[in-house]
């Protein structure tokens, strides 16, 4: 299993933050590999994502969300085995920090090595820094989805 976090502060108030990352199907805009996502009900979505070459595809469900708190997730079914969790920590009226946290399951030789050599990392960071100039450059999220799951263990 492999283990990336990554942390980004964008310059808009927590709110905001949030709120766009709820918009799942806006991810393509600025993850890179992210194909689409097509959410199909409050907690399940589809993916399709390219990495390495190659197109693969996952369910995953939302296993935990607090508004202007925190989003988790874990796959379901697919190609595609791992489990993320998304926070925001409020730094201002107008900043927020945002850190991603994912863990994943390399499939195949490429992978592999890509998890190896920092490759995963390098991405996470990278999309980090385009969902703050998506976010900063809009000023306002594209849509919100305020409600709340709890963990069934919780």
């Amino acid at each position: 299993m492999t283990s990336v976090t990554e942390s980004v502060d964008v310059n808009v108030p927590i709110r905001t933050a949030y709120d766009q990352w709820t918009q799942f199907e806006d991810f393509p805009q600025f993850m890179d590999g992210v194909e689409s996502i097509t959410q199909t009900d409050p907690t399940h979505t589809h993916w399709v994502t390219e990495v390495a070459g190659q197109t693969r595809e996952f369910d995953a469900e939302i296993t935990e969300q607090h508004p202007e708190e925190r989003v988790a997730w874990k796959s379901t079914g697919g190609d595609t085995r791992h489990a993320g969790v998304v926070t925001f920590h409020r730094l201002g009226d107008n900043q927020t920090r945002v850190t991603i946290q994912l863990d994943w399951e390399p499939e195949g030789l490429a992978e592999k090595v890509g998890s190896a050599v920092g490759v995963d990392s390098h991405q996470v960071k990278a999309d980090a820094r385009r969902f703050k100039e998506f976010i900063e450059s809009r000023g306002d999220a594209s849509g919100s989805w305020r409600g709340e799951v709890t963990r069934p263990d919780a």
